[in-house]
């Protein structure tokens, strides 16, 4: 097998971008973060109530900064851009509302020798002190600072190391960052890989990031050398698969919608359709009217289908797609950042596109004749962070428990969709 296509780095780099600040003014914002958390201030629930009300703050009086911003760096779909924002806000909102009830002190179980004499034990969640946050640039506000949400809300200083893709986002962060928070509280910075490789060299007291399985990899190593704990939202290639028995129009515009939202760079996004070869043709012929009914004839002329990040990521995913097997779309425009919402079929297992994460508008459509054949055939592949099964309500949710969704490794995700 040959190499998988991985995203490289000089993919997610639309300009020339500069650090923020020169690598010793970020090591001084460490060491200041640190002694902040050292005066015990951040545990109160005033000081967590009042970082959470500056970030919704900071999102409302800006919000369509914020929405402009995302548009222009490639969330053009309307839905998506307000989302952003909105679904931050609501995030914050909610935190607060819960967040007395998080803080209490919770009563722990005890061996039966030690309940009966009297003792009892409790659990006081105690914050783990200043946060690095590792952002990637398809979440632009949404995997920022609602990973930011939980930290501050549960007394972390953090700093944000931006997606240096992001330039519309991160030049609007980074000024109005600095306008609504103290930098003990909350700071962020961008650059590309020499700033994280340093700024993975300190001896933060927990790191978050979401990315790749590669990037993760690099950033346990880091964490490694200083025991540090972290917490990894990583991607991987997600089955969405189709019953004979399922409302097929129903499943194919669900399953395009998700493959193709975001310029199909979601963690979550269907990556290929395994479809009961009883019922892939009438499938293929829906999915193809379904592109139509979400983002007509002229998807690059549609403002609602969002670009792909930037021109190099077109080109890597440009070879993925054999023009023999494009049932719809294919074509792109990599100054454009543009990629047709694209249906491929048939696709087997071998082929290239299936070796590795699309992070594309690309739905590959393969066939199974035998469940028990295929979930074995998911078994063995590596483990993806989604799958979605496609079924009618009276089969009930047993598929959920059939296939391996469970990532095993601490800080992955779980996630099983059931569509009706």
């Amino acid at each position: 097998m040959s190499t998988p296509s991985k995203p490289r780095m000089s993919e997610f780099q639309t300009g020339p971008i500069q650090p923020t600040s020169e690598w010793g003014s970020i090591e001084e914002l460490f060491g200041k973060q640190k002694a902040y958390f050292g005066t015990d201030v951040t545990k109160t629930y005033e000081w967590r109530v009042d970082q959470l009300d500056r970030l919704v703050r900071m999102l409302k009086e800006n919000y369509k900064r914020f929405a402009d911003a995302s548009c222009k760096d490639f969330k053009t779909a309307a839905q998506e851009k307000v989302f952003e924002v909105s679904a931050s806000i609501a995030t914050s909102e909610f935190t607060k509302s819960q967040l007395t009830e998080w803080m209490k002190p919770v009563e722990a179980p005890l061996p039966k020798f030690l309940a009966a004499s009297g003792h009892k034990g409790m659990v006081y969640r105690e914050p783990y002190g200043v946060t690095l946050i590792i952002c990637p640039f398809n979440g632009p506000l949404l995997l920022s600072l609602r990973p930011a949400v939980g930290a501050l809300s549960a007394g972390n200083p953090c700093i944000l190391k931006l997606s240096e893709a992001l330039l519309a986002t991160d030049e609007l962060l980074m000024e109005l960052i600095p306008k609504y928070f103290e930098p003990e509280a909350l700071s962020a910075v961008v650059g590309g890989r020499e700033v994280v490789t340093n700024l993975l060299k300190l001896p933060f007291d927990f790191m978050f990031l979401t990315g790749s399985v590669g990037v993760g990899k690099v950033v346990m190593r880091a964490a490694a050398e200083n025991l540090t704990p972290v917490l990894l939202e990583l991607g991987g290639q997600n089955p969405a698969i189709v019953d004979e028995t399922a409302n097929i129009p129903d499943a194919a515009k669900k399953i395009v919608w998700g493959a193709m939202a975001w310029g199909g760079q979601w963690c979550t996004s269907p990556g290929y359709a395994v479809v009961h070869e009883s019922v892939a043709e009438g499938f293929v012929a829906e999915c193809k009217k379904a592109v139509v009914e979400l983002y007509g004839r002229d998807p690059k002329s549609n403002s609602d289908y969002s670009r792909v990040i930037s021109a190099a990521a077109v080109e890597r995913l440009a070879p993925l797609i054999d023009p023999k097997k494009v049932v719809y779309g294919g074509k792109s425009d990599p100054a454009a950042r543009y990629l047709d919402p694209t249906i491929l079929y048939p696709i087997s297992w071998s082929d290239k596109i299936m070796e590795d994460e699309i992070f594309g508008p690309l739905l590959p459509i393969l066939t199974y004749s035998e469940l028990g054949k295929l979930l074995a055939k998911v078994k063995s592949l590596p483990k993806p962070l989604a799958g979605l099964r496609v079924q009618p309500k009276s089969a009930g949710d047993r598929s959920c428990v059939a296939v391996p969704f469970i990532r095993g490794r601490r800080g992955k995700s779980d996630q099983c969709f059931l569509v009706h």
